[in-house]
């Protein structure tokens, strides 16, 4: 089975499942107790949490331990909601656990303002100028998008802030672009940022959330105090070094060189059959969508399944739902985005597997034409 839904998710490294079961069976002490086999784990998580800062590129902050992306959103975004009158600000081109936390914002009443994206898949900076003022409390939208690849301009967009709404924060879904492109969020200027670990071969159930000072978010889960506070919880010891495995192992760099060059073989492929229409939006090397004339994307996913390829149909948190919210944002007509499959790659693939799968594409969409005709 070759696997073209990376964005969704990425196979595990079994140097992860072998560090996972040490920290699960051997060394499975509570961080949080008082016994020097405890206090060895303890330090063991603060050596991950200054690895997480050092492949950010954070020359300050902290990184706060999560289940994952979800959960490091919301306590991003809930954690700096005050109760003055205050104005929060998103993309319409977010994951729904974003999207969805501002549309329940809305609901409790906040003010809540929506920016629109550009023809490209980014944040229209435009729109954005126009909708920055003194209170405007937060800004927060991707670094890459997860149904198209787009990479937002991030350092415009805090310089927007800087000069529009100095008391907004900045957060930053990373999810996409953490050990997948390179940045530093000193580069990009951002207050809060987050990622997931299985999204870069590390496992599921864990992630983080940059904050570039304790003292700009208020917790939203009250418990024992770990992880300064922000976080309540015995923290997930044996998945947190697992996911320092990931880290350690990936060179972000030369996996993004890989990433391009496959891909650049996987459209030259693709590209020679008339019905199918690359959406290359210029960002990610990771992530493309397909267009399938005549065939619908659902249908397409399931027929390259039983002939051997996996694809995607959009965020996995949303994939079960009519339409795409991103892509007909940007402006796609509805039959385009019926007849849509997300591709997204990994940096550990071969030139024969994306050369079988865009061959397989082919014959498989061929394959659906006739038997629609």
């Amino acid at each position: 089975m070759i696997f073209l839904d990376n964005a969704g998710t990425t196979k595990m490294f079994s140097e992860c499942v072998t560090t996972y079961s040490h920290f699960a069976c051997e060394e499975f002490y509570n961080p949080s107790a008082v016994s020097r086999k405890s206090a060895f784990v303890h330090a063991k998580l603060e050596e991950v949490r200054r690895d997480c800062l050092k492949k950010l590129g954070a020359l300050k902050g902290t990184v706060i331990f999560t289940g994952g992306a979800t959960e490091s959103n919301n306590l991003a975004i809930k954690g700096a909601v005050k109760n003055d009158d205050y104005e929060y600000v998103f993309s319409n081109g977010e994951h729904p656990s974003v999207f969805n936390i501002a549309r329940s914002l809305e609901n409790d009443g906040k003010v809540v303002r929506f920016v629109g994206l550009d023809k490209n898949g980014k944040v229209n900076l435009d729109e954005l100028e126009n909708m920055l003022n003194k209170r405007t409390k937060l800004i927060s939208c991707m670094l890459v998008s997860n149904e198209t690849g787009a990479i937002n301009d991030v350092k415009k967009i805090v310089a927007l802030r800087n000069e529009l709404a100095p008391n907004a924060l900045v957060h930053i879904d990373a999810v996409q672009g953490f050990m997948k492109i390179p940045f530093s969020v000193e580069d990009l200027g951002v207050d809060m940022l987050s990622f997931s670990a299985h999204k870069f071969h590390g496992p599921k159930g864990v992630g983080g959330l940059y904050v570039r000072s304790l003292q700009l978010i208020k917790n939203i889960i009250d418990g024992g105090g770990q992880e300064y506070g922000l976080r309540s919880g015995t923290e997930n010891v044996p998945g947190v070094m697992a996911m320092q495995t990931a880290l350690l192992k990936i060179d972000v760099k030369e996996n993004f060189k890989n990433v391009s060059r496959l891909k650049q073989i996987f459209n030259d492929i693709v590209a020679t059959e008339n019905g199918i229409k690359i959406l290359d939006f210029h960002g990610s090397p990771y992530i493309e969508v397909l267009l399938f004339s005549g065939v619908k994307g659902e249908t397409m996913l399931h027929a390259l399944e039983e002939n051997g390829v996996i694809v995607g149909l959009g965020s996995a948190c949303s994939a079960k739902k009519a339409g795409n919210r991103i892509l007909e944002n940007i402006g796609y007509s509805k039959e385009e985005i019926i007849s849509s499959c997300r591709i997204s790659f990994n940096a550990y693939m071969n030139e024969s597997e994306v050369k079988e799968a865009g061959k397989i594409i082919i014959e498989t969409y061929r394959e659906m034409l006739k038997r629609l005709n």
